[in-house]
């Protein structure tokens, strides 16, 4: 009796490693289908936490195809938690920004969860319908064919053909227009990063378009602008008032990598503050997102300081 016993538990022991093993592998995949789905590191996480619960009482070895049977499994959970996000956003207090990935300059790990998809490609993936993004995210970014999605959403081949044609126009019209190199972007985060810390409006004005738009995102939560800012003088003048409008000795700004890019980081008493991104054109910095919602603030680690001088310092 012992024995059959043992043996049982041996075979369940085996069956979960195996399906676990299984999930691990598939499981960046998995987070950057949830996480375009839903612009939220936090709600992927939990979708990934429901896709393994669910994982676990299959019978893995009759799963002919395991990525296709959990980027299903992940894409009709992202869809159903998209409904309640849905009717959030419609009461969202100030623009809504994605939840940023943050890592320090040149890391991996976090490109690797996200595959590098930028903050201003999420933005564009929000104004999709859930179905259109589901599409989008399964056959533009991973590669599913067309036959296999329709099977994952119920939906015929041909209906999903054209949701994905609709979806690919939408997104072509407003992805941004020129992607400016790593380097140009890391200099003219430096840059700008220095003008704001040393509080030189002047070199500010230089570095931004004169139609550039900021963004801001604080979710009723935190001090931010509740519609964009558009205009060089308004938008350096509110930047400058975000990083003065309680002199603090203990505020500091980080470069970090955001999405695979470079962006900046604003920590208050060594906590997470604010995050920004800057996007650029021939003309210079066109658009910067600032995301302040402390909900989004949750899960970015504050950088270790470099050894030898810091890579930010207080204002005064």
């Amino acid at each position: 009796m012992t024995d059959a016993s043992d043996a049982t538990t041996a075979t369940t022991t085996t069956a979960t490693d195996e399906a676990l093993l299984l999930f691990q592998q598939h499981r960046p995949v998995l987070f950057g289908i949830a996480y375009r789905m839903l612009g939220s590191a936090a709600d992927a996480e939990d979708i990934l936490q429901d896709a393994w619960l669910s994982w676990s009482r299959v019978d893995t070895a009759g799963v002919a195809e395991p990525r296709a049977y959990l980027a299903r499994t992940v894409t009709n959970l992202s869809l159903n938690r998209l409904k309640s996000a849905t009717v959030q956003r419609e009461s969202y207090v100030g623009p809504w920004l994605p939840e940023p990935l943050v890592t320090g300059p040149d890391a991996s790990g976090g490109v690797e969860r996200a595959e590098a998809v930028s903050m201003a490609m999420l933005v564009v993936l929000e104004s999709l319908s859930p179905l259109e993004r589901a599409v989008f995210v399964l056959k533009e970014v991973f590669g599913f064919p067309y036959a296999e999605i329709a099977g994952m959403l119920d939906r015929t081949e041909v209906s999903v053909r054209q949701v994905g044609t609709r979806a690919r126009s939408h997104v072509q019209a407003r992805r941004p227009r020129y992607e400016a190199p790593a380097e140009v972007r890391r200099r003219a985060t430096d840059e700008f990063l220095a003008a704001c810390m040393g509080g030189d409006l002047n070199r500010m004005m230089e570095l931004l378009a004169p139609d550039v738009t900021v963004w801001s995102d604080g979710g009723g939560k935190i001090r931010a602008a509740l519609r964009p800012i558009v205009g060089a003088d308004k938008a350096a003048r509110w930047i400058l008032g975000v990083l003065t409008v309680r002199p603090r000795p203990d505020l500091a700004v980080h470069p970090v990598d955001v999405n695979g890019q470079p962006g900046l980081l604003l920590t208050s008493a060594g906590v997470a503050d604010s995050v920004f991104v800057l996007e650029l054109d021939e003309t210079g910095i066109t658009g910067i997102q600032v995301v302040r919602n402390p909900d989004k603030m949750r899960n970015v680690s504050v950088p270790k300081p470099p050894e030898g001088p810091a890579a930010g310092s207080g204002t005064s």
